[in-house]
């Protein structure tokens, strides 16, 4: 028996770097994703497209429906924040048994069955009246909801290439903008002509919809990546990626994010309700627009990030947060409607624009044998940002009576999310080149 290790520092930073840049193409050597067939691909996207579609259409009906709800039921904006929080409390708490639900039995039962209970939980919403069974129904939408989600990831990672992730995540990703573009005038139209609590039964539709098209289209059976290859380091169990740094500083990274992310996605059309003055049939329309900016920031930054700048996802999130940030701000400090709505819009391209370079970064680091663990992991604590940013949001409009405070929590939360990225990108290569430099094969 003898220990393979590096023969020079040069050999061991050449390989440092091939780590960062294809560090899950590196763990999959015997199961090639470029192998699988044009049209498999083809079906797994459209499968996962409609189903973020539908997932999100699912969501933020609620959002389009909080005005016509809260002067229904005479709720305040911090009951309303509580409605709104109580789906993060449950999609938190599914992810890591989500997570590794996905890996015990696969990806594909997952995608089938979370769609299911989607549509029991939508049409449950409409049959209460009360904030106590809101929130128990949106928990429990929630929980559905979230146990699907590392799957989602999974099945990515398992039949696409490193480089083609972040294109292929953005594409999926896409679905998530359009969603509130269909809820805006889709939902409002609802609302008028059979009422908010009809509405959610409708909806409960597509959600069947979706299962069946995970059932057709989803490949049955994936194959695990877990090669060794000498000269790089080996695939780290799951056990032990839950001690590396790196993982808890992006996982922390992703709460500041998703506290934005969700702040602007629950509080965008009530804020151009109540603080704009906008009438409620009009908003609709209006809160639609920052979603069209979504889409493309999407398919440009998947693409570069997929692309020529495939190498630098890290630097590409990092400038999304800043960028979404000085948007955010504009939005809020614009002296007209217009302006806001270029905030607002400029905020949604880059908000949304860096999920898939996110998903790529966070593909190359887990574990082939337990992604969709791993990414249970980082959304559980990245949803604890999705629970308070609704509350919060509300407590503070309804204490201030001004959106002003809300909006600065967002901004500064993403500021804070660019310097936990960065931190963890630092940690991750030196927990690389640590890596690189340990015994990597015994022969």
């Amino acid at each position: 028996m003898r220990s393979t290790r590096f023969a020079s520092p040069q050999i061991a930073a050449a390989a440092i770097e091939t780590i960062l840049a294809n560090n899950g193409a590196a763990r999959d050597m015997r199961f090639n994703p470029g192998e699988r067939s044009l049209k498999l691909k083809i079906g797994i996207i459209a499968a996962l497209w409609v189903l973020n579609l539908v997932n999100y259409l699912d969501r933020v009906a609620m959002s389009f429906a909080g005005p016509f709800i809260m002067k229904t039921l005479h709720m305040t904006p911090a009951e309303f924040g509580i409605v709104l929080s109580s789906f993060s409390v449950g999609y938190l708490l599914a992810q890591i048994p989500g997570g590794l639900l996905g890996d015990r039995f696969g990806a594909r039962a997952l995608l089938v069955v979370g769609p299911i209970f989607w549509a029991i939980f939508t049409g449950a919403t409409g049959l209460v009246a009360t904030i106590a069974g809101f929130v128990v129904v949106r928990f429990l939408f929630g929980l559905s909801e979230g146990v699907a989600t590392p799957s989602l990831y999974k099945i990515v990672g398992e039949n696409f290439e490193v480089k083609e992730r972040s294109r292929v995540l953005a594409i999926c990703s896409t679905a998530l903008p359009l969603a509130p573009v269909f809820a805006g005038a889709l939902v409002g139209k609802l609302i008028i002509a059979f009422g908010w609590k009809a509405m959610f039964m409708i909806l409960a539709g597509p959600a069947l919809v979706v299962a069946l098209a995970c059932y057709l289209l989803l490949p049955t059976q994936t194959r695990k990546g877990d090669a060794s290859v000498i000269g790089l380091p080996a695939a780290p169990s799951f056990t032990g990626v839950l001690g590396r740094r790196s993982l808890w500083l992006i996982s922390l990274a992703s709460l500041s994010w998703n506290l934005t992310y969700w702040g602007y996605l629950g509080w965008m059309p009530s804020y151009l309700a109540l603080a704009r003055h906008i009438d409620l049939k009009a908003v609709g329309a209006l809160a639609a627009l920052p979603y069209v900016f979504a889409f493309v920031g999407m398919l440009i930054i998947g693409w570069l990030g997929s692309g020529p700048l495939h190498r630098f996802c890290e630097r590409i999130v990092i400038t999304c947060f800043l960028g979404g940030g000085l948007f955010l701000y504009l939005a809020y400090a614009a002296n007209s409607l217009e302006m806001s709505l270029v905030g607002l819009s400029g905020a949604a391209f880059f908000l949304f624009g860096g999920s898939g370079p996110i998903g790529k970064i966070l593909l190359d680091l887990a574990p082939p044998s337990a992604r969709a663990a791993y990414i249970g992991v980082y959304s559980t604590v990245g949803q604890v940002g999705a629970v308070i940013a609704p509350m919060a949001v509300g407590f503070m409009v309804t204490e201030t009576g001004t959106f002003a405070s809300g909006f600065t929590l967002m901004e500064l939360a993403l500021v804070g999310a660019a310097v936990l990225l960065v931190a963890a990108t630092v940690a991750a290569r030196r927990e690389l080149a640590r890596d690189a430099l340990a015994p990597v094969r015994a022969s």
